[in-house]
């Protein structure tokens, strides 16, 4: 399996300070600041990034085990709430999912869900996370 990587440059104080972090593929490279992690300004921040790294995992293993039991999605939605914490800390994340997925009822995709919430990579990463789970069909 492959080696993924990515970068991050800080220059300056916490709070004055400012930042670039980029993914080694070359699809992201922006700014961060402390008040694009603790507040509501401009760029982006380490949990939005874990974030979407979430959602990603998350909606690509439900995919699997989809398909490993002959169902075809036709689409997985997953949106990821980070929740920061004092500490700082994250305390939560909270993914919720929308499946199209032909022939499968409620119940499975909730049992699927819990699956791929239970093993996919960036689950297990953040193992000590309460990860929260909402699944419905769409």
């Amino acid at each position: 399996m492959p080696v993924r990587k990515a970068n991050a440059i800080w220059n300056g104080t916490l709070k004055e300070g400012s930042g670039v972090m980029k993914l080694g593929g070359g699809a992201y490279n922006g700014p961060y600041t402390y008040q694009s992690r603790f507040e509501d300004g401009v760029g982006t921040n380490p949990e939005e990034l874990i974030g979407a790294a979430h959602a990603g995992c998350f909606s690509m293993f439900l995919s699997a085990l989809l398909s490993k039991d002959g169902f075809t999605p036709e689409s997985i939605e997953t949106t990821a709430k980070v929740y920061l914490e004092a500490g700082p800390t994250i305390a939560k994340i909270e993914l919720n999912t929308t499946a199209n997925v032909p022939g499968l009822d409620a119940a499975k995709l909730q049992e699927y869900a819990e699956a791929a919430k239970a093993n996919c990579p960036v689950s297990k990463a953040l193992a000590s996370v309460e990860i929260v789970l909402n699944a419905a069909l769409a």
